[in-house]
C-alpha cells in the first residue's frame, strides 16, 4: 500500500513539475480564436478583476520565478497596490538559474526590464510574443550580449521564457489592456527563484548569489510596498526607490543617494524577520547546500509529457522537481566531477552563466548573517542594518513608481497613449499620474 501510494504521488509530481494544459489552458480553445492580438481576456479572470477592485486596464507587472517555474501577473486595485490576478507554469526555460551573459549561452535573462507596447510581436512564429527588453542598460553596463529574448508561445526555449500558445494569449491580453489603458511601461522582474530567507541560505553557494543579494534588494521593496519600484542603474548595479542628487549613469559613479524615511524604516522591519527566518534555515540545513539541476535533467523529469504532442514542443520541468539538498562535500564532488567531464568534451571550467563548478563555489559561514542580503542596502556588499523596533504597518511612500520620467530604464512615451490622456476630462482611479485639463 506505501508503494501504491508513493507512486501515485510521484505521478503527480511529474504532472505538476512543467507545463499542466489541463490546469492552464483549458479555458481557451484556440480553434475559436479569431483574432488573437484581440482576444478578450476569460470572464472567469474579468469576474477576479471585479471583486479585486482592479479595472481592466489598471496597471500590470510580470514576475517570473525560474527554479519554481512561475510567471505571475499582478494588477493595481483600487489602492495602486499590485496583486495576483494570474499566474502560469512556464512551459520551458533554457539552461540553469543565474542571468544571461552572452549570445548563445541558452541562459534566460535575470533582471529588472520595462516593456513598452514595441515590445509586443503580434506577428511572431511562436504565435504571440513579447520581448524582454534584453540587455537592459544594467546589462550593456556589464557586457553583457544577446537579442531576441522573449516570452513567447510553442513551449520551446533556446533563452526565452516559453508558455503554452493558450498561455501567451492571456498574457499578451493582459499587457495589451494595460497599454491600452494609458500605461507606458510594464516592469518584468525576473528572479531565480522567491527571494526567501530559506531559498537565500540553500543557494549561498552560487557563484550568482552577490547578483542574486541585488536582485533581492528590489523584491524586498516591492514585498514592503507593494508596488513596482522606480529602478536605476550606476556603477554597473541596479538601486532601487532612491532620491539622488543628481543624473544615474549606468557606468559611472552613484549620485549621492537616499532611501525616503518610512521606506527605509518598512525595509527595516522587513529586515529584521528576514535574519530571524536566515537564523532558522541556517540551523534547518546546516552543512547542505542546494544542487541545482542541468537543464536536461530538468527535461528528463517531464520527458512523458512530450508524447503526443509537436516535435516543437519542449518542456524543461520545474528545477525544484530535478533539483536537490545535498551534504556540502557531496555537492563539491558532484560539480567537480561534471567539471572534468565538461573539460573531456573540450568545454571550459568557470562559467559566468550560473553554472556553478567546485573553482566557483563558495563555501559561507553557518553564521545567520553569511550571505543574507540586507534588505536596506543598495549595494549588495552593503554593512549590517539596525532594524528599527517600528509596528509592522508603517506608512510607504506614495510616490508613483509607474511613472516613465522616473525610471531610467523605461522608453520612451507613446504619443497615442499621450494624447489619449490629455483628451480624458477625468482619469479613472488608476490614471493617478495623468493630468486633467
Amino acid at each position: 500500500m506505501r508503494i501504491r501510494h508513493l507512486a501515485y504521488v510521484s505521478l503527480m509530481a511529474l504532472a505538476l513539475a512543467g507545463c499542466n494544459d489541463a490546469l492552464d489552458t483549458a479555458s481557451i480553445d484556440l480553434s475559436k480564436v479569431k483574432n488573437k492580438v484581440e482576444q478578450p481576456l476569460p470572464s472567469h479572470i474579468l469576474a477576479d478583476m471585479a471583486k479585486k477592485g482592479m479595472d481592466r486596464n489598471s496597471p500590470i507587472m510580470i514576475r517570473i520565478f525560474k527554479e519554481e517555474g512561475v510567471m505571475e501577473i499582478l494588477k493595481a486595485n483600487q489602492s495602486n497596490r499590485f496583486e495576483v490576478i494570474a499566474d502560469y507554469k512556464i512551459c520551458a526555460w533554457s539552461g540553469r538559474l543565474g542571468p544571461k551573459v552572452k549570445e548563445g549561452d541558452r541562459q534566460a535573462p535575470e533582471g529588472f526590464y520595462m516593456l513598452t507596447p514595441a515590445n509586443l510581436n503580434p506577428n511572431s512564429k511562436y504565435y504571440l510574443a513579447i520581448n524582454t527588453g534584453f540587455p537592459n542598460r544594467y546589462d550593456a553596463a556589464n557586457g553583457r550580449t544577446g537579442n531576441n529574448l522573449m516570452i513567447h508561445g510553442a513551449c520551446s526555449s533556446s533563452g526565452c521564457y516559453s508558455m503554452t500558445d493558450q498561455q501567451v494569449l492571456e498574457i499578451y491580453a493582459f499587457a495589451r489592456d494595460a497599454f491600452k489603458g494609458g500605461q507606458k511601461a510594464v516592469q518584468l522582474e525576473a528572479f531565480p527563484f522567491r527571494m526567501t530567507a530559506e531559498n537565500m541560505w540553500k543557494h549561498r553557494l552560487s557563484p550568482n548569489i552577490e547578483f542574486w543579494k541585488m536582485l533581492k534588494v528590489g523584491y524586498d521593496n516591492f514585498e514592503v510596498t507593494k508596488r513596482p519600484p522606480e529602478v536605476e542603474v550606476c556603477e554597473k548595479k541596479y538601486v532601487f526607490n532612491q532620491q539622488a542628487s543628481g543624473p544615474f549613469n549606468a557606468g559611472g559613479k552613484c549620485p549621492v543617494m537616499t532611501t525616503p524615511p518610512a521606506l527605509q524604516t518598512a525595509l527595516a522591519t522587513y529586515d529584521k524577520q528576514y535574519q530571524a527566518d536566515y537564523a532558522m534555515a541556517s540551523k534547518k540545513f546546516d552543512g547542505m547546500a542546494w544542487y541545482d539541476p542541468t537543464e536536461a535533467e530538468r527535461k528528463a523529469v517531464v520527458a512523458k509529457q512530450r508524447k503526443g504532442h509537436d516535435l516543437a514542443y519542449a518542456p524543461t520541468g520545474t528545477a525544484l522537481a530535478a533539483g536537490k539538498m545535498m551534504k556540502v562535500a557531496d555537492l563539491e564532488s558532484m560539480m567537480s566531477n561534471q567539471s572534468a567531464q565538461q573539460i573531456a568534451r573540450g568545454g571550459t571550467v568557470a562559467s559566468p552563466t550560473g553554472n556553478p563548478t567546485t573553482a566557483s563555489i563558495r563555501v559561507a559561514a553557518a553564521s545567520p548573517a553569511a550571505g543574507a542580503p540586507l534588505a536596506t542596502a543598495q549595494q549588495p556588499a552593503a554593512g549590517p542594518v539596525v532594524a528599527a523596533n517600528v509596528p509592522a504597518n508603517v506608512p510607504i511612500p506614495a510616490a508613483n513608481p509607474m511613472n516613465p520620467g522616473l525610471n531610467a530604464l523605461a522608453y520612451a512615451p507613446n504619443p497615442a497613449v499621450e494624447t489619449a490622456q490629455t483628451e480624458a476630462k477625468k482619469p479613472p482611479f488608476w490614471k493617478f499620474w495623468a493630468k486633467s485639463e
